[in-house]
């Protein structure tokens, strides 16, 4: 078995922001291998994220984001389970980015359980014409538009949003990282977008 050093500890910690054991109990896993280890963690993460789920959210934070001068405006608040983690950098700046997130994608809801259901039913209408008008067969409407349906969802949603700043993640997996890295369960309660003369 590798030997894991107190060194190796600390720069795994410094990289994930994980405890002090669970960095050493990735390292013993991993056979000391530094990237292994760093993907043990955000498995292991993703799975305590999971599992925190059902605990009360309590605290947390309301932001709020000015952009372009004053013509868009956010207000969002963010929930967690304890004032601790409300107040360390990795959540303030997960909440902050969220909201400037919010004020470039003007997303519907947070998750598709938020659209309006005469938004959905005004959407599958639309997805169903534009089929149609192709020449798609009739009985082929619906699957067509429960497809598009899916990609509206990925587009107009937040939590299936891509992040701006890095898109290759979702805002749901970034998400998850700051519940892995907190060790809490956090959740996007609620915002408000604002743009003048809407």
């Amino acid at each position: 078995m590798a030997t894991v050093s107190a060194a190796m500890v600390k720069q795994l910690r410094e990289k994930t922001g994980a405890g002090m054991m669970d960095c050493k109990e990735a390292l013993a896993q991993s056979g000391a291998d530094m990237e292994k280890a760093v993907d043990f963690l955000r498995k292991k993460g993703l799975a305590t994220a999971q599992k925190r789920a059902g605990r009360t959210m309590s605290e947390g934070m309301i932001e709020s984001y000015i952009h372009l001068g004053g013509k868009i405006g956010v207000l969002l608040e963010v929930n967690c389970e304890t004032d601790f983690v409300a107040k360390t950098d990795d959540f303030k700046a997960f909440v902050k980015n969220i909201a400037m997130h919010i004020a470039a994608t003007n997303p519907l809801g947070i998750k598709p359980e938020d659209v309006p259901q005469d938004v959905i039913n005004r959407e599958k209408e639309i997805y169903k014409a534009q089929a149609l008008e192709t020449g798609k067969p009739e009985k082929m409407l619906d699957k067509i538009a429960e497809g598009k349906l899916n990609k509206f969802f990925k587009d107009s949603c937040l939590l299936n949003q891509q992040y701006v700043k890095e898109p290759e993640k979702t805002i749901s997996d970034y998400l998850n990282e700051v519940i892995a890295k907190t060790g809490e369960n956090i959740t996007v309660k609620r915002f408000v977008r604002y743009q003048l003369g809407e």
